[in-house]
């Protein structure tokens, strides 16, 4: 499970195995077992469990912030 980075106690990342074929661009976000999955392309939210629609907000704003980072590293992975 690759890690992207951490902010505020919410940890970003992506699983190893993203789908065959392998899922779009996106980032996985976890905080006190609360889940949610954002595609990058448009940044809009593929899953939710348990975030309320104020921290799902916050998040999207986030991921927009770091879509550079979290793209780069996606492609240092799993290559072009």
């Amino acid at each position: 499970m690759p890690n992207i980075f951490q902010l505020e106690g919410y940890h970003f990342f992506f699983f190893s195995n993203e789908g065959n074929p392998r899922e779009p661009v996106h980032v996985h976000i976890r905080k006190d077992g609360h889940r949610a999955k954002f595609w990058l392309y448009p940044v809009c939210l593929a899953n939710n469990q348990g975030y309320t629609g104020k921290e799902l907000n916050k998040l999207a704003q986030i991921v927009e912030a770091h879509k550079d980072e979290i793209e780069r590293a996606w492609h240092e992975h799993f290559g072009s």
